[in-house]
């Protein structure tokens, strides 16, 4: 689907996500319509802007534009609605363009940098995923946590660092880069390091949420 083709009033879940973030898109998301930014390529081009960055742009909008999720456990939420925007950037510090608006008055915005990675342009960029699926699929298993957990316990600062993780292994459909999932016996723990990292104040910043009680089921969550 392109962004000139019509767009199916209901949210669905892309192509690629795990049946558990499908879902989560799919019950809990809301599509507006989107911006049809494909009509600015040629003129995004003729300003420097390359072509296969032009497209990169365009591309997730087809994907992800005009979709807006339930907010996320932490970055005041992260953008409102996602949505594709004209890159910027130069072949030396590499092309970002911006992934949708903030939800709140935020010091720093959500980003796509290269290859695809989703982040955060705070001091410095921040790389928070490998792409935006993972973002979703964060998204997903922090609601399915939440729904299905038995407590929720809140780490910030320095006590995330004394976390015992030699035990837990990686969710990896996150695709983390500084966040990321991981899963133990009974648990799962998310860890939020973006903001830490991004305005180099680690660990004032850091804070992990702790999903205990889940059964074998639950851990996994579709």
């Amino acid at each position: 689907m392109t962004a000139g083709d019509p767009v199916s009033p209901l949210p669905v879940g892309p192509d690629g996500l795990s049946a558990r973030a499908r879902s989560f898109v799919e019950l809990h998301g809301i599509r507006v319509p989107r911006q049809d930014i494909r009509r600015h390529r040629e003129v995004w081009i003729a300003h420097g802007i390359p072509a296969a960055e032009a497209e990169r742009a365009v591309a997730f909008q087809d994907r992800w534009g005009g979709l807006a999720l339930p907010p996320a456990p932490f970055y005041e939420g992260g953008p409102r609605i996602l949505e594709g925007a004209c890159p910027q950037g130069s072949a030396a510090e590499g092309w970002s363009f911006d992934a949708g608006d903030c939800r709140v008055s935020m010091a720093y915005g959500f980003r796509i940098g290269p290859d695809g990675v989703f982040g955060i342009d705070a001091n410095h960029w921040t790389p928070l995923h490998a792409g935006t699926d993972g973002w979703v699929e964060s998204l997903a298993l922090a609601d399915h946590a939440c729904r299905s957990a038995k407590s929720v316990t809140r780490i910030r600062g320095e006590a995330v660092e004394a976390l015992d993780l030699s035990r837990y292994e990686p969710v990896s459909e996150v695709r983390g880069v500084t966040d990321n999932w991981w899963r133990g016996k009974d648990s799962l723990i998310a860890v939020y390091r973006g903001e830490a990292v991004g305005f180099g104040v680690a660990p004032r910043c850091l804070e992990a949420h702790v999903y205990s009680g889940l059964d074998e089921r639950a851990l996994r969550g579709g």
